[in-house]
Parts: C-alpha cells; sequence; structure tokens
C-alpha cells in the first residue's frame, strides 16, 4: 500500500499481479453492497487480468473502497466505456465524495463507469438504476438446465481469440474473453451464435445471441453454466439486469436467483 493523497492520509494498492491486501476471507460472501468490490479483489488476487488497483481513504482503518484501472490502462483507452470500469463501496458519504475529488482518484475527463452502493449526489451524476440477482446462501445450489431441441445443433464451447472482431462489433472487450470465464454456443462452421462472458467485479455477462437464433433458450442454457463456473472459482453468484429488462428478468428468477437490491450505475459523460 502506498500514499495515495497526503491530505487525505489515503492508500493505494499497487497494480501488477501480486495479491491484493484487501484479499477476501474463505467466509461466506460479504452482502450484496459489497460484491462489486469483492468480485474486483478476487480478480486481482487471480493474476489481476483487468490490471485494476484499489484505493481506500484511509489505512489500515478504512470508510471508503474504490477500485478502478490502473493508471497506465485508463489513460491508454481514454474513450472506452468498458475497460474504465470503477467499483465502489463506502460506510461514509463525507468520506466518499472526498475521495472521488482526490488526484490520482477517478478521471474526470475520460469515458468510464462506477459500479456500487454511491448516492448520486456524492458523484453528481445521475445514476442508471439496475437490479441485482443473486443466489443466496454461502453455497447456492444452481439448478440443473434442460437443454431445448434446438440446442443439439449447437456445440457447446468457450470464446477465444478467434471470435475477438465479432464480440468488439456487438461492443465487448477482447479482455473478457482472454483472461475471464466465458461460455459460448458454436454453429457447425465453428462461428458463436450465442455467449456469455463474465465481468472484472464476478458477476454473470455481458451476454448476446445472434437474432437468427434467439428464442431457443440458448441464454438460459448459458447463464446457468457461466454461473456455475464463476461459482466454482470462489465468486458471489450474482449478476445485474436493468430495470426494464423484463425478459432477463424472468429468466434469472426461473434459474433461482432472486432481486436483492437496487445497484446504482454511474456513468461519464
Amino acid at each position: 500500500v502506498r500514499p495515495l493523497n497526503q491530505e487525505m492520509g489515503g492508500s493505494k494498492q499497487s497494480c501488477g499481479s501480486g495479491n491484493c491486501c484487501l484479499s477476501p476471507s474463505s467466509d461466506p460472501p460479504p452482502p450484496p453492497c459489497l460484491w462489486q468490490v469483492y468480485g474486483t479483489v478476487m480478480t486481482i488476487n487471480q493474476g489481476n487480468p483487468a490490471v485494476q488497483e484499489v484505493l481506500v481513504d484511509s489505512w489500515p482503518e478504512f470508510k471508503v473502497v474504490l477500485t478502478q484501472p490502473c493508471r497506465e490502462v485508463m489513460w491508454h483507452w481514454m474513450t472506452d466505456f468498458y475497460t474504465n470500469t470503477y467499483t465502489v463501496y463506502y460506510r461514509d458519504l463525507h468520506a466518499y465524495g472526498p475521495l472521488l475529488a482526490s488526484v490520482g482518484a477517478v478521471n474526470w475527463g475520460q469515458t468510464f463507469c462506477i459500479h456500487g452502493n454511491m448516492c448520486p449526489k456524492a458523484s453528481g451524476r445521475a445514476p442508471q438504476q439496475l437490479n441485482i440477482y443473486v443466489l443466496s446462501g454461502p453455497n447456492p445450489r444452481i439448478p440443473p438446465y434442460n437443454a431445448s431441441p434446438e440446442a443439439l445443433s449447437v456445440r457447446l464451447s468457450s470464446l477465444d481469440v478467434s471470435h475477438v472482431d465479432l464480440l468488439n462489433e456487438m461492443k465487448y472487450l477482447a479482455t473478457l474473453i482472454h483472461d475471464l470465464p466465458s461460455v459460448c454456443l458454436l454453429d457447425a462452421a465453428g462461428h458463436p451464435v450465442s455467449w456469455i462472458a463474465s465481468y472484472p467485479f464476478g458477476a454473470t455477462g455481458p451476454g448476446y445471441t445472434l437474432p437468427q437464433h434467439r428464442r431457443r433458450g440458448y441464454m438460459g442454457m448459458l447463464n446457468n453454466l457461466i454461473a456455475k463456473r464463476l461459482h466454482a472459482l470462489g465468486y458471489p453468484s450474482y449478476s445485474y439486469v436493468a430495470v426494464e429488462n423484463n425478459p432477463m428478468q424472468r429468466l434469472q428468477e426461473r434459474q433461482g436467483f432472486q432481486p436483492q437490491c437496487a445497484w446504482h450505475d454511474s456513468s461519464n459523460p
């Protein structure tokens, strides 16, 4: 840990593949309001493929935890909404605001998104409200998924570098394919027709099915599989869904996920 701002007394976990000293314990996962930060710290401790760092308002006693892309990443991808992802958890709004405004924290001149339990007044941005869907308990049972007959004509696989061009056309990051769990369905020619990846903060998604292959149950199958894969790695079992996305909300609930709380997603610009 090194100083972030001497006036604030803040601290920052440096970039790299070393373990973060805010390491999650082996105890049951924390409440959902902590899961974005918790999942990011888990990813950092598994090699830090998304090149993130952790900031706190003070150390070792802290009231705010903010994860962000390392400086060399955030300055290289100034307009990349997906790479410039922050997560936050705070217990004290009065400590959160100064941390956001401190030098070396948020780069307000770039495109970015902050996930967490933020208050709109703290960030000064109008948030989008999202619903978190979770499987409750320290060891949730993810029910099996029965494939439809149409699913037998496709092949289960994982996304790889050969799929990057297609996925980037749909505004997905190559990082999510290279370094984080994903599953997909391939047609007879080996092209992905439906896929779902995972975020550096441990949530399931993003997912997509080509229009001509929809209404065949593909996304339900993949959502089930990626949840099992993330849970096997020790991540909390959760996803987030826009409040207006009723089909995905119904899919989550059919698979045992329950709406837990609102998640405020602030973006810039």
